[in-house]
């Protein structure tokens, strides 16, 4: 058994690293006083868009000390998905599909959630103790835990940025009842740059720190349901799942080391595919193409709506058949979108 908490964190950050993590850093629940505020301001903004879950639990979502009482630490794990080439560079081809660099192969949230249970598990069996884990699917303020633990700082694109690790890490957080050393919360380090709310192709960010939703192409191509605005598709190029422009200008990123984990580098089929052979699956083929992939989560009819404002946007009129063919999906929202690249590709 360690013999002080020293010991044992110092252990812990060791057993981190050695699950595959890249940073450990330790908070305690409440030591984020500032997050009601500012999700209220979020959501009475009416940034959320169709994100309801957002504005519900907000007593959890806005204080974590109350999602579980008993806890007196939180871990934070930080874990590197950096690409191997500039995520940005498929942008130029036209005719072809961008995928956001973390869905181009396994779903995180399995691999990190594996992780994190292991290292939960040695915790316990070293120390005693209870904990939870969570991975982007409770109601957990991750990036301010993240800030206050030490991993980074809400860069103003929102999302957490270390000076070691750039843009490009993915976050786990343990709940636990033991009382661990905790770390000093990280400062901003944004200073006056502006790169990220500069190439935003969507004007996402009304303020530095500010995210509006409901203008953001990651949040258009998942989580919206339904028609997308018209003055927004022209501006999505050939993005179809995600969007990466605010975290690959970030110029911390000098900094950071390509991802060790094989299972977050790209797989050869979801490095720029086409858009062709992407707007002709069907349900079936599309949930074989992406088992395992966090794409299957939007499910055929919105991915293939994503596929077809990308086609619309290619000016490409070898992919006029593909968008006519479309036009009478059962979907209606697929429908619509093949008739609006109809008439792009037309320029009507």
């Amino acid at each position: 058994m360690p013999t002080s908490t020293f010991d044992l964190k110092q252990r812990l950050v060791s057993q981190a690293e050695a699950e595959g993590f890249d940073a450990c850093r330790i908070c305690r629940p409440w030591d984020v006083p500032e997050v009601p505020e500012r999700l209220n301001a979020f959501l009475d903004a009416g940034y959320h868009g169709q994100m309801a879950w957002l504005a519900e639990r907000t007593h959890w979502r806005g204080n974590p000390a109350a999602l579980w009482p008993e806890a007196r630490s939180v871990m934070m794990l930080a874990e590197s998905y950096t690409p191997e080439s500039d995520p940005l560079a498929g942008l130029a081809q036209r005719d072809c599909a961008n995928i956001s660099v973390y869905a181009r192969n396994k779903d995180y949230h399995d691999l990190v959630k594996k992780r994190l249970k292991r290292l939960a598990r040695w915790l316990i069996a070293e120390a005693g103790g209870e904990v939870k884990v969570f991975v982007d699917t409770a109601p957990v303020p991750e990036k301010p835990l993240g800030q206050a633990a030490g991993l980074g700082w809400q860069g103003k694109h929102t999302n957490l940025v270390s000076r070691n690790l750039g843009s490009w890490f993915f976050i786990g957080a343990v709940f636990t009842t033991l009382e661990l050393d905790t770390d000093p919360a990280e400062n901003d380090h944004c200073g006056s740059c502006t790169a990220c709310q500069d190439i935003c192709p969507t004007e996402a960010f009304p303020q530095p720190y500010r995210l509006d939703a409901r203008r953001c192409i990651s949040y258009l191509t998942i989580e919206h349901h339904g028609p997308m605005d018209q003055d927004l598709r022209a501006l999505m190029g050939n993005r179809i799942y995600g969007c990466d422009d605010c975290l690959a200008v970030c110029p911390w990123n000098k900094f950071a080391s390509e991802a060790q984990e094989l299972r977050y580098h790209a797989r050869d089929d979801l490095i720029a595919p086409g858009l062709a052979e992407l707007a002709v699956l069907d349900d079936a083929a599309f949930r074989a193409r992406f088992s395992g992939s966090p794409i299957k989560r939007i499910g055929r009819d919105r991915f293939v709506r994503n596929v077809l404002y990308a086609i619309g946007n290619s000016d490409e009129r070898a992919l006029l058949p593909v968008a006519q063919g479309l036009c009478d999906d059962p979907d209606p929202t697929v429908a619509d979108a093949a008739r609006w690249a109809v008439g792009r590709l037309r320029h009507e």
